[in-house]
């Protein structure tokens, strides 16, 4: 009897070590995660903003003939959808209002003008990849700190398929520069 309740209090003991190994692994997965994040962000988010960045349509005109790499600015925003990707660093780009729409009252919903403009202008899908190719696993929201409604500037390659329904640009991210949060 002594030798089961010993032989019952070694297994019981064995038992919590063993859970709390797998609690301290659960622990290191979880900051080795953190720390992916982080590392993943200082590569991707710029510190300046870089030069010559094109609005969506600019861009699109520039790739009437081939993939190229670029730099284009534009808001996180989606055309009645939403911009995000859940769990990957996507997200769909607008074009930002022009100047006459930063006027104090205007609305560029409600104005005829950016309607218009914006309309015609094309939408940009970017997407960060890692280093295998893949799409990085990691909401955009979480990963640069953004919502709907940022503006943005972005590096990466760009190429334009006119033959597709909608006007799309698909950008492969290599940087990118937050102007500006909602």
């Amino acid at each position: 009897m002594i030798r089961a309740t010993v032989k019952s209090h070694c297994l019981f003991a064995h038992g919590i070590l063993l859970l709390a190994g797998l609690a301290a692994l659960a622990d290191q997965s979880v900051l080795a995660a953190a720390a992916d994040v982080d590392a993943t962000r200082k590569s991707l988010v710029l510190p300046a903003e870089p030069a010559g960045a094109l609005t969506p349509t600019a861009a699109k005109a520039k790739l009437a003939k081939s993939p190229q790499k670029l730099v284009i600015a534009g808001q996180i925003a989606g055309k009645g959808i939403d911009p995000f990707v859940k769990g990957k660093a996507s997200f769909a780009m607008l074009q930002l209002p022009d100047d006459h729409a930063k006027k104090p009252g205007h609305n560029a919903d409600d104005c005829p003008f950016c309607k218009k403009r914006l309309a015609k202008a094309p939408m940009v899908a970017v997407q960060f990849v890692g280093a295998d190719g893949k799409e990085l696993p990691i909401d955009a929201r979480e990963l640069f700190g953004v919502k709907q409604g940022a503006e943005v500037v972005v590096t990466g390659t760009a190429s334009f398929n006119p033959k597709l329904a909608l006007p799309i640009i698909q950008l492969k991210g290599e940087g990118i520069y937050i102007r500006k949060t909602p």
